[in-house]
């Protein structure tokens, strides 16, 4: 149930780009160059020398020579931006008959506005398209009316030549440290777009150009994004796949619409689908991340089921009762802790037809703050139902314990939505406390999870943080670093038999922050538990 109509999105078209680097005296350098202020795509900013990938570039040149290991696609990619390197800047990626590379004296022989391919094998040269390494892919966003689909190339700049800028397409040849370059852009002196800006700040990490091509020789892409544009306080933001906000805009504006405010909001209730409402309780911290996330599913037509109603916040129910127009048919908590579940009787105490307080009861060894006793208990599988005059919803109960032991989620199989209470968190991972929590059950239950969300393109709305995509794949991911941790207690206990839990939380969490070990240690003696477990079982 979008919230917004689907739109025909351009299909993006192929181009390559190349990034001509150097030693300098501080680091890598890049040649950058500023395109025309007319330009139909970024007039005026900072890039690379690159463009559209001609059919001449995919033909067969018998002065072109490639890696054995260089895809067809990837060999079209590199003399492309070979062919842009010279037209644009003057930069021919060229060697003779005996391997020496073009001067740019050799260079001024050629006619930039002839053909390039007919003058360069005329002339001897041979056309150095496995001097030319993928470093990233970028797809242009969905939102823009002219989208590219760009190899973002990389190339040693040859030796005695000196770049000139076409001075139609290209002006101000410059070469710039990718720190400098970011530096110099946040001041407002140096205009670049997203993917160059992103580009940049991953080529700061090298030191040396040998490094940077050593890492680029699997011939794959170190990454590939297509990012996804919503707003931060009404201005207009970009994220790649691997930021927090990115599953929440793949979400609510799958066609690339930027309309969807960023910005946590506790007042108001955010609409994710036109069937799903989320209401931010106001209690941010630093085990709650931007506050405990409430959720109303339903409509009008069929009433809502409230999804942990959060701490016992007057202020905070009375908005969930407004978001849903008072007409609250069921309360479930996904599990029994103080930020999820003390609203519940407060919401219920608003309603015209008090609705029921629906979960599982909290376990033997819950914290004395976290005691609940549902007056609906609900069972794995069960399927819970709002049905209106035109339109029914339909969720699964699926029992995770693991984070506690009466912990719920909740799946919604018509949006392919999962409401993974604090099973799955977007930001961080959830702390697994015995005895109350366990980690044998934890990862029973993300495998129950994956199960149910594999069969579809599906969503995780965790109870903190913004909306996650491709459920499968975050819970696979978050399986295998609960197992990476794992294998690291392990070590430490092997390497230090005798140590404590200060010693042990230095070596498997030597990559958190100090501060967080405290935090880090409950989650440490379960998966001491649950390594014992095995070697006893």
């Amino acid at each position: 149930m979008q919230l917004h109509p689907t739109r025909d999105i351009p299909v993006a078209k192929p181009a390559a780009t190349v990034m001509l680097v150097r030693d300098g005296e501080l680091g890598i350098e890049v040649l950058m160059t500023r395109r025309s202020m007319t330009a139909s795509f970024a007039p005026g900013a900072y890039v690379f020398p690159g463009g559209h990938i001609d059919p001449a570039d995919g033909q067969p040149h018998n002065h072109s020579r490639y890696r054995a290991t260089q895809s067809a696609a990837l060999q079209t990619a590199a003399l492309a931006a070979v062919r842009e390197s010279f037209e644009e800047l003057g930069v021919l990626l060229a060697t003779n008959a005996q391997g020496v590379w073009a001067t740019s004296a050799d260079v001024a022989a050629i006619d930039r506005s002839g053909d390039f391919y007919a003058q360069t094998q005329a002339l001897g040269w041979q056309l150095r398209g496995d001097t030319v390494f993928m470093f990233a892919r970028w797809i242009t966003d969905r939102d823009l009316p002219k989208r590219y689909d760009v190899p973002f190339l990389v190339a040693r700049m040859p030796p005695n030549q000196t770049p000139v800028a076409d001075e139609s397409e290209q002006f101000e040849p410059v070469w710039v440290r990718p720190s400098e370059a970011l530096q110099r852009f946040k001041a407002g002196n140096f205009f670049i777009i997203f993917p160059t800006i992103r580009t940049l700040d991953k080529l700061q990490a090298f030191d040396n150009v040998a490094q940077l091509l050593e890492t680029c020789h699997s011939e794959q892409p170190l990454f590939t994004s297509c990012p996804r544009a919503g707003l931060l306080n009404g201005k207009e933001t970009r994220h790649m796949e691997h930021e927090q906000p990115f599953g929440e805009l793949a979400l609510v504006s799958p066609h690339g619409q930027i309309v969807h405010e960023l910005k946590w909001q506790h007042d108001t209730p955010v609409a994710l689908l036109r069937n799903v409402q989320r209401l931010t309780a106001p209690n941010a911290g630093m085990m709650t991340g931007p506050g405990t996330n409430s959720y109303a599913v339903g409509t009008p037509d069929t009433g809502y089921i409230v999804i942990d109603p959060g701490p016992a916040d007057a202020a905070h129910q009375q908005r969930l009762f407004d978001a849903c127009a008072g007409d609250i048919r069921l309360i479930v908590c996904t599990h029994s802790h103080p930020d999820h579940s003390p609203g519940a009787p407060l919401l219920q105490r608003l309603c015209a037809t008090p609705p029921a307080i629906a979960g599982v009861a909290s376990g033997p060894h819950s914290r004395p703050d976290s005691v609940f006793a549902p007056q609906r208990v609900l069972g794995d599988g069960e399927q819970i139902e709002l049905t209106g005059d035109t339109y029914t919803h339909r969720m699964q109960v699926v029992y995770t314990p693991g984070h506690t032991a009466n912990h719920i989620c909740l799946w919604l199989e018509e949006d392919g939505l999962l409401f993974a209470g604090d099973h799955i968190l977007n930001g961080s991972t959830t702390i697994i406390s015995p005895p109350d929590g366990h980690m044998g059950d934890y990862l029973h239950s993300l495998d129950k999870l994956s199960a149910l969300c594999s069969a579809s393109e599906s969503f995780i709305l965790p109870a903190h943080g913004y909306v996650l995509e491709k459920a499968a794949a975050q819970i696979a991911a978050l399986t295998a670093h609960r197992l990476r941790r794992e294998a690291k207690v392990a070590a430490a206990m092997a390497h230090t038999p005798q140590g404590n839990e200060d010693d042990w939380v230095a070596m498997a969490y030597d990559d958190t922050p100090t501060t967080l070990w405290p935090l880090a240690k409950h989650s440490m003696r379960a998966h001491i538990e649950h390594l014992r477990d095995a070697s006893a079982g």
